[in-house]
């Protein structure tokens, strides 16, 4: 049976290379396996799809029972299929926190590191030799998710590891990282055609405070303007957004990756409380900035409080 391997819903560039580089070595190891995706990439990566001239995975709304899976890039059943209980998982690669949920029918191997990226991760599982080996497909995409994830080293999650990993990658592939980083972040910060909705969901991940369920969602872009342009008619979507997701209110941080600093919009008493708990922050009016809060993992979700 092939082994379906894959990220969380709506894929960023880890959670589309990721797969891909997974499905490749466990192809090396005479096992057959498929990076698939649950949803569409964001821009940046579908640029990397097309940069590394990279098969686009096939995307899936769930899994069958009893199919074999290989998950990365999350841990958490509210990122996951629905019936993913049903299949048979059979290893876990992460850099996130656990969230407590899955079952597996069986014991699984589980790899979760504090690096700033999966593709990190799988690199150590891989081997050096392995690495250095691959495909140039698959090294650009392992490089891609690293850049994505770290932001071009700015965010506070990048380790040496993450730095020389990417370093070595980039050398063997004789490309350089500034100019590849900043190809990805122009492709990421064109958002244009999506809609508000699109963009609350885009890069985003179901979390409770203190009982209080919220969708926390990152727009990480060299444009800040394009998207705080559009602030009212984001605002005005963000009852239906969250009606319709099963959560109380939806925070949205649009991250400035060249001046390091986040801005929080602000359209309710709600959101204003979290700001304050949470930031230390003083509101006044629609938005408020925070300066060098570039991560939701590290800087965000562990701080927010009500």
């Amino acid at each position: 049976m092939t082994t379906l391997v894959f990220g969380h819903r709506a894929p960023d560039t880890d959670s589309t290379g990721a797969p891909i580089a997974w499905a490749w070595y466990l192809g090396t190891q005479g096992e057959e396996a498929e990076a698939v995706l649950l949803g569409e990439p964001n821009t940046e990566a579908a640029f990397v799809l097309e940069r590394w001239k990279l098969d686009r995975p096939r995307i899936i709304d769930d899994v069958e029972a009893d199919q074999r899976v290989v998950i990365v890039d999350t841990n958490n059943p509210a990122e996951l299929p629905k019936s993913l209980g049903e299949a048979d998982v059979c290893a876990i690669i992460d850099h996130h926190k656990l969230a407590g949920g899955i079952e597996t029918k069986r014991p699984i191997d589980i790899t979760i590191k504090p690096l700033a990226c999966t593709a990190t991760v799988m690199a150590g599982l891989m081997g050096d030799e392995a690495v250095d080996g691959a495909p140039e497909h698959i090294r650009g995409a392992m490089l891609s998710c690293i850049l994505s994830d770290t932001l071009e080293f700015r965010s506070p999650t990048t380790t040496d590891t993450d730095r020389a990993l990417a370093e070595r990658l980039a050398d063997g592939l004789g490309v350089s990282i500034p100019d590849l980083a900043a190809e990805m972040f122009k492709a990421k910060s064109d958002v244009s055609r999506f809609s508000e909705a699109e963009l609350l969901r885009m890069d985003s991940k179901e979390y409770a405070v203190e009982g209080t369920k919220f969708r926390v969602s990152v727009l990480e872009t060299t444009a800040p303007e394009v998207v705080l342009d559009r602030k009212q008619a984001i605002m005005d979507a963000m009852p239906k957004v969250a009606e319709e997701d099963g959560v109380t209110g939806v925070l949205l941080f649009v991250v400035d990756i060249l001046r390091e600093e986040a801005t929080l919009l602000v359209p309710d008493t709600l959101t204003k409380a979290v700001a304050e708990a949470s930031f230390g922050a003083t509101v006044d009016g629609d938005s408020v900035v925070l300066p060098g809060v570039m991560s939701r993992k590290k800087q965000i979700i562990p701080a927010l409080k009500l």
